[in-house]
């Protein structure tokens, strides 16, 4: 029920939120930093509408360890961005990003998250038809949703057999529909 867009998507709006800790479903669109991937970011991150003036609190960047201490009660968090699920590269670092685990740590259930560069438009409809699925068969595993969306993106058709909209046949590569995983926290 709540949307921030451009100028209103902001780190301080997004941690100051009191709708964010009883949100049922919290989705960024954006753009996922790996760590080091820009200089002076150790840490990968999602970034957000840089502000007028950069501070502590906000410098545009809702780093893994931010998102760490945010309190979710999320049954889903989709990053919908790329690589948030995508290890750092490091030898012997995890196969699982610290930005995804981030998230599982600040209370969010379920997550649905990339292993690398995603495509945007092929994204929304991934995310989108994952949720409209899930909604619409609540009986459902969401990774089932995930796998039904997934078939979707590729086919151009929709679970109920009409044509996805926007659809173009290069989505049928597994590119634009396989980086994305679920990730369910346990219990």
């Amino acid at each position: 029920t709540s949307l921030r867009l451009g100028a209103r998507a902001t780190e301080a709006a997004l941690k100051a939120s009191p709708e964010l800790g009883q949100a049922g479903v919290v989705a960024f669109a954006t753009h996922g930093l790996l760590s080091r991937e820009i200089a002076g970011l150790d840490e990968p991150g999602l970034v957000l509408t840089p502000p007028a003036q950069a501070s502590a609190l906000d410098d545009g960047v809702l780093t893994a360890s931010e998102a760490a201490a945010l309190d979710l009660s999320a049954d889903w968090v989709i990053l919908s961005a790329c690589n948030t699920a995508a290890a750092d590269g490091s030898p012997g670092a995890d196969s699982l990003s610290g930005l995804a685990r981030a998230f599982l740590y600040a209370g969010a259930r379920a997550l649905l998250v990339s292993h690398w560069r995603v495509y945007d438009e092929a994204t929304a409809a991934l995310t989108v038809q994952t949720l409209a699925i899930h909604r619409a068969n609540p009986r459902l595993t969401k990774a089932q949703a995930l796998q039904r969306a997934m078939r979707a993106v590729r086919t151009g058709r929709g679970a109920d057999g009409k044509p996805l909209p926007g659809w173009r046949a290069e989505w049928a590569h597994p590119a634009y529909w396989a980086p994305f995983v679920l990730i369910a926290a346990e219990g």
